[in-house]
């Protein structure tokens, strides 16, 4: 009897090892109900997560929380895991497509964080609505001899303007983001292209501050580098059509994306997303128009 009580002592001990004290799995509505808590993964960039609990999805997860009844939980991971750290398996590229490969720990429900929806994020994750605009700009230093392009009224003559300008240029950008280099054929534009070691919210301090001279950003990223830093930037153009962000789910959770495009939906018909919006990005409007009529 003693020898089966140690026996038992011994596994509880493993186990309590093995086992992590928060969820490590896939988890849908009612799990997360049952258990009362909305894991959010995040990531500090731009307004969307400041790092200072708060920011446009910081506010619009915790309300969708609150809408379900249940505790904000944060989980800050960073752009080379995110997704990973919400399916639970490691990931690899090839030739612009998602390898899946070993099991790793679930650490959260959903990602939110100005999340682009990109093709091969696509392929692997589930996406809410729409929930922001965005599109990939060449940035510049303010003092660089490259002068922006004039827009037309076709954006792939646009780009291709833009691409023009790259030949023998430096320019920034960081892989498995939405700036991955691979996303927008950099080298073909015979750029040398330079991958940033760090955070994405990096990028423009590094061009201002650390003598780079070109960068790829995405517009809100830049629209705050703007305001932050008046006078030491500029926008050359385009380098992609428009793009979308939302919020990224698993797959096997269609319940738990569902309820949040519902809640959404009221968000901006109450006037919430509005709000939101205004207080975080109050120039946005003025460069999708399109995307925020009848919205703000």
């Amino acid at each position: 009897m003693k020898h089966q009580l140690t026996l038992i002592t011994a596994t509880f001990i493993l186990l309590a090892f093995i086992l992590p004290a928060t969820p490590s799995y896939c988890r849908d509505l009612q799990e997360i109900k049952s258990e009362g808590v909305i894991r959010h993964l995040g990531i500090p960039y731009a307004n969307f997560v400041t790092g200072s609990d708060d920011g446009m999805d910081v506010e619009l997860i915790k309300g969708f929380a609150r809408h379900i009844g249940v505790k904000y939980e944060y989980v800050k991971t960073d752009w080379g895991t995110v997704v990973e750290d919400l399916i639970g398996k490691k990931i690899s590229m090839e030739k612009g497509h998602a390898v899946l490969g070993a099991d790793v720990p679930v650490k959260g429900d959903l990602v939110a964080n100005g999340f682009t929806i990109l093709q091969w994020r696509k392929e692997i994750l589930e996406f809410s609505e729409p929930t922001f605009p965005s599109q990939i700009w060449l940035i510049a230093r303010a003092n660089s001899s490259l002068k922006p392009i004039k827009p037309s009224k076709d954006i792939n003559k646009d780009i291709e303007l833009v691409r023009k300008t790259l030949k023998g240029k430096k320019v920034l950008a960081l892989p498995k983001t939405c700036l991955d280099p691979s996303l927008y054929d950099l080298d073909a534009t015979g750029a040398t292209v330079v991958n940033y070691n760090g955070q994405l919210n990096e990028l423009a301090p590094a061009l201002i501050f650390k003598g780079n001279e070109f960068t790829i950003l995405d517009v809100p990223d830049a629209l705050i580098a703007l305001e932050k830093w008046p006078g030491k930037i500029k926008i050359i153009g385009p380098m992609s059509p428009p793009q979308i962000m939302g919020v990224g789910f698993q797959k096997s959770s269609p319940k738990l994306r569902e309820a949040f495009n519902k809640y959404l939906e009221e968000c901006k018909h109450n006037g919430t997303y509005a709000r939101l919006v205004k207080k975080y990005y109050p120039t946005a409007s003025y460069y999708f128009p399109t995307f925020f009529k009848n919205l703000l």
